[in-house]
């Protein structure tokens, strides 16, 4: 599908709407599609993107703006239907083999009002592709803007139903002031929050971004973080029951093994059988991960961080430990720590962690994680955050359906 996204500008110039037009641009080139951005400002972002710049776009191009000033004072100057057309017959070149156009903010604000014009008067002759109007501002409901507009053409276009068009906005909020200002059904109007890049925000190394699309970490609720190896004195079982316990609270939660087996003893290769077989018997295919069923390769230290960041706790059954280093990462990773009550890890952890019996109810530590996850804010919020607000969600979830949906008769 050939798509186009427009906007005033496009990055490198620095703004929220840039930031989401490109990375909506990245989701679509990365889903097959065809994606072109016309914009009056920017650059190239990739080799997949095409980046058309049409000046007279841009809201800060010097006759946009002499424009702008007498629009601002009611007056309709005669520069303005000879800008609407030009940039029209720009729009019909570039888009003749577009089958949807995304607009961002420029049927809702009135930074270059002879496109929002151009735009209006185009999609209302035949042959013009699917039209989505992606509102993040509205000029109307803000009083910021309330100087600059007046009740007649072309200002009303920026309230007006675009009747044939349908209309994106980011938030409940947005689509309340929306259905006010134009008379459309909320219903009608589509609620598309703005995301995070986890890759990019986490800096994630490849092979974590592998190990987190192959086994689906990104679901995990919660993900739960055993770095050791797999030696019988690091009371793995222990972890396992729990997570059969938990999943009857948190039917997606995850456990996440980092470790190989433990080099020196030649029964460590029977101990992770026995986890196995556990694993098959409280039927946790699919939830309890050992990563060296993945790759027999040393995971780097890099990677490991990467995992203590996109985790969201620490659980460390040991029964004996001559340290405990694992707890001091997750401190430096801002993650709840669950460990075992023995005397170097209390010696450690002080009052500031949660402990356990190695040898307690799987239930009652289960309990206890829930308890935790359930009544801290900040846990809750950043699980919460991190399955609702990625690119990568919001795309499945929102976006795609948007795009692909037949176009309305």
């Amino acid at each position: 599908m050939n798509i186009a996204l427009l906007h005033f500008s496009s990055p490198p110039v620095v703004g929220g709407v840039e930031s989401v037009l490109a990375s909506h641009a990245r989701l679509m080139a990365n889903a097959g599609h065809q994606v072109m951005i016309l914009a009056g400002r920017g650059n190239s972002i990739n080799d997949q993107i095409s980046v058309r710049i049409l000046p007279m776009l841009d809201s800060r191009h010097a006759e946009v703006l002499k424009i702008k000033a007498q629009l601002d004072q009611g007056k309709i100057p005669p520069d303005f239907e000879r800008l609407k057309e030009l940039i029209s017959g720009e729009l019909q070149e570039e888009l003749k083999v577009c089958d949807i156009l995304i607009v961002h903010n420029a049927a809702s604000l009135n930074q270059n009002l002879p496109l929002s014009a151009a735009i209006h008067d185009r999609f209302s002759k035949p042959g013009f592709p699917r039209l989505i109007l992606w509102h993040h501002d509205l000029a109307w409901t803000s009083p910021r803007y309330k100087d600059e507009l007046h009740d007649c053409y072309p200002w009303n276009l920026l309230r007006s139903r675009w009747d044939g068009a349908e209309h994106v906005v980011v938030s409940e909020q947005r689509q309340k002031e929306l259905s006010l200002l134009t008379g459309l059904p909320e219903s009608s109007i589509k609620v598309i929050p703005n995301g995070i890049d986890v890759n990019a925000f986490y800096k994630l190394e490849p092979l974590t971004i592998r190990l987190v699309k192959e086994l689906d970490l990104m679901n995990g609720d919660p993900l739960v973080l055993l770095p050791v190896r797999l030696t019988p004195r690091k009371n793995i079982e222990l972890a396992l029951r729990v997570l059969a316990e938990l999943k009857h609270q948190f039917p997606k939660a995850m456990l996440l093994v980092t470790g190989p087996e433990g080099p020196h003893n030649p029964e460590n290769a029977l101990y992770k059988q026995r986890l196995l077989e556990l694993r098959d018997a409280l039927s946790l295919q699919g939830a309890a991960h050992f990563l060296i069923e993945q790759t027999t390769d040393f995971i780097p230290d890099p990677v490991i961080a990467d995992l203590y960041r996109f985790c969201d706790l620490l659980f460390f059954p040991s029964r004996e430990e001559g340290f405990g280093i694992p707890m001091i990462e997750a401190a430096f990773s801002s993650i709840p720590v669950f460990c075992a009550d023995i005397l170097v890890l209390r010696e450690l952890g002080g009052d500031d962690v949660n402990y356990f019996s190695p040898d307690a109810d799987p239930r009652s530590i289960a309990s206890q994680i829930s308890e935790r996850l359930n009544n801290e804010m900040t846990s809750r919020w950043s699980r919460r955050a991190k399955h609702s607000y990625s690119w990568d969600s919001i795309y499945r979830l929102y976006i795609e359906p948007l795009i692909l949906k037949e176009r309305s008769k």
